[in-house]
């Protein structure tokens, strides 16, 4: 592997204490700048090459922790259980920090310069085995709307590769879509791993979402709120018509049933809509007339009790 021997952070240009957001933004501009399809210099490929496993590693959680805790032996440290006691693996000797660079070669090949060969070994996996290869994730941003309608769309990373995916009904924020046999390339006649794509729902610009259920902020005119009034309400179909009832005060809720986001066995929350009285900023003078007639007409008073 390209990077066996090179500080997978430092290849990434990030520091150890990165997050994970950090990770994945400095990966996307070096994948942009290196691709071969974008870069025509000669060590380009090689560089996007490095950038790419270096990312499958740090990209994972659970790759990460173990490279923190072993280094360039990560790999090796998943397959049995550790040693906390030699700091190495069970079942092995302690070698110490030792870094293996396999160039573009195969596993085959360097048992075959450390030990001599070894009779009936074959090129490719490991010890002459297929191979599997790695899984790799990606970030799929969903606007909320696609996020509840689902179906087939076009997703293009940021390495440049378009997938056709079908996305189910109602994925929530976190959730995976598996793309089979579209992550790393096996070995010795492996299967390829899957490409998992890491649902992030894009923020609404008015809705927003609570569980299963939908919340919005309406806004309605003093007038309204005191007489009662008809208004439209935002949904993830468009919008909706809403009766808000005479006598309303800033914080009541309308309650839209079905309206809310899908289930993943069928049927939709529900869609909050909080009145918000909203008052003008500035008053024609025909305006603060009639405020100030309301104001000498009225007995009400919002305080009452309060003292």
């Amino acid at each position: 592997m390209a990077t066996a021997t090179r500080d997978l952070y430092e290849v990434l240009g990030v520091d150890r204490s990165a997050s994970a957001d950090e990770i994945r933004r400095a990966y996307r501009k070096l994948a942009r700048r290196l691709h071969p399809d974008v870069n025509k210099e000669p060590t380009a490929e090689r560089r996007f090459k490095e950038v790419s496993e270096a990312y499958d590693v740090l990209g994972d959680p659970d790759k990460r922790a173990r490279y923190d805790r072993f280094g360039a032996a990560w790999r090796h440290a998943a397959d049995g259980p550790a040693d906390a006691a030699s700091g190495g693996f069970r079942g092995q000797p302690d070698v110490g920090d030792v870094h293996f660079d396999f160039g573009d070669g195969d596993l085959g090949d360097v048992f075959e310069s450390l030990f001599g060969g070894a009779r009936g070994a074959r090129r490719g996996g490991f010890g002459g085995f297929p191979t599997r290869g790695s899984d790799h994730e990606a970030v799929l941003e969903l606007s909320l709307e696609d996020a509840a309608r689902g179906g087939r769309r076009s997703v293009s990373l940021g390495d440049g590769r378009t997938y056709d995916v079908d996305i189910p009904a109602g994925v929530r924020e976190g959730q995976r879509v598996r793309l089979a046999g579209e992550g790393g390339q096996g070995a010795g006649g492996g299967p390829s791993g899957d490409l998992f794509l890491r649902v992030r729902i894009l923020p609404h610009p008015r809705l927003r979402l609570e569980g299963r259920d939908l919340h919005v902020d309406v806004p309605v005119a003093p007038w309204e709120a005191a007489l009662g009034a008809e208004v439209d309400v935002p949904t993830l179909d468009g919008t909706a018509r809403v009766r808000v009832p005479a006598g309303s005060s800033s914080g009541r809720r309308l309650r839209l049933r079905g309206q809310g986001f899908p289930g993943p066995r069928g049927g939709r929350g529900d869609l909050y809509a909080t009145v918000r009285i909203v008052i003008p900023a500035q008053l024609s003078e025909r305006e603060r007339e009639l405020f100030a007639q309301l104001a000498a007409a009225s007995k009400f008073d919002p305080r009452r009790g309060q003292r």
